[in-house]
């Protein structure tokens, strides 16, 4: 290894911080940790046990590869290949974004709308729109054991990774993909629609961290000149995808609960109680089709 990094299991981790501090990453810890576990091969406790051993220069040199693409800003989730999400495991590819732990909210509150109506027992057919990795529909089939669910996504690598992904995750019996844009594909009667459309307005999407510039597919980022454009898509058709008791549930950006709400309102829809993520940010918003 370069930079002259200690030649154990250990040094290397100290090496691999020390580069990630001076260079001003937000967790340079957890991603040396990370990063050289994956180098050698290693779990937390392999880790422990192996830290003075010796590292081959093999070794050292795939260690120094994966910190120099952190370095450059590539994400921790990119350089390993998967993020984990709901407490399950999900390859990534170039078509498709990083599940972030934000992105649970959506899963809770459709966990949330379906206890409320015909139970986590019941059978019931669930759409993900711009299903990316599948992350949000594979998690929900995980706790849903009689539910079927349908991903959508215009990018053909995402269809790939998804279906990859609920075959990894036990639930490709219950799970079909297709291509296509947002519910054109669909018919009715869906119990449980969810997504996390593209809601970054173009002008902010010029000048995002390189971290999601560079990584994530900008068309599952840029929501247009206002945020908005993929929520009007998906709530302009969704009326006709739910069952009359089903329930939408989108992903929110930062302050855009009021103006999603009203999208919802001015199609004739019934907007919910927004669900705040961890950090405190509407983040999840249940969407149903009004009775008034």
């Amino acid at each position: 290894m370069g930079d002259g990094a200690p030649l154990t299991v250990s040094g290397a981790v100290l090496g691999a911080r020390r580069r990630f501090a001076e260079a001003g990453l937000e967790t340079p810890e957890l991603d040396a940790r990370v990063l050289v576990g994956h180098a050698l091969g290693l779990d937390r406790v392999g880790m422990i046990s192996d830290g003075n051993r010796p590292l081959t220069p093999e070794e050292g040199a795939r260690i120094d590869a994966l910190v120099v693409r952190r370095l450059a800003r590539e994400p921790v989730g990119r350089i390993l290949g998967y993020r984990e999400f709901w407490g399950l495991r999900f390859a990534l590819g170039p078509e498709t974004l990083e599940p972030r732990p934000d992105s649970e909210a959506i899963v809770e509150a459709a966990l949330d709308a379906v206890s409320a109506g015909p139970g986590r027992a019941a059978r019931m057919r669930i759409a993900d729109l711009g299903t990316g990795s599948g992350c949000l529909l594979v998690a929900l089939l995980s706790e849903l054991p009689s539910a079927f669910g349908v991903g959508i996504d215009i990018g053909p690598g995402a269809v790939r990774v998804a279906r990859e992904n609920a075959v990894a995750n036990g639930v490709a019996d219950r799970a079909g993909f297709v291509l296509s844009h947002w519910s054109d594909a669909l018919s009715g009667g869906f119990d449980v629609v969810v997504s996390n459309p593209p809601y970054i307005t173009s002008e902010e999407c010029a000048v995002l961290p390189r971290e999601v510039a560079g990584f994530d597919p900008a068309a599952a980022l840029d929501g247009g000149a206002d945020g908005l454009d993929s929520y009007r898509a998906i709530l302009d058709d969704v009326a006709r995808v739910l069952a009359p008791s089903g329930t939408l549930v989108l992903e929110l950006g930062a302050g855009q609960c009021e103006a999603v709400s009203r999208l919802a309102r001015d199609r004739g829809l019934l907007p919910g109680e927004a669900r705040r993520d961890l950090a405190g940010i509407d983040r999840a918003l249940a969407i149903t089709v009004s009775c008034a």
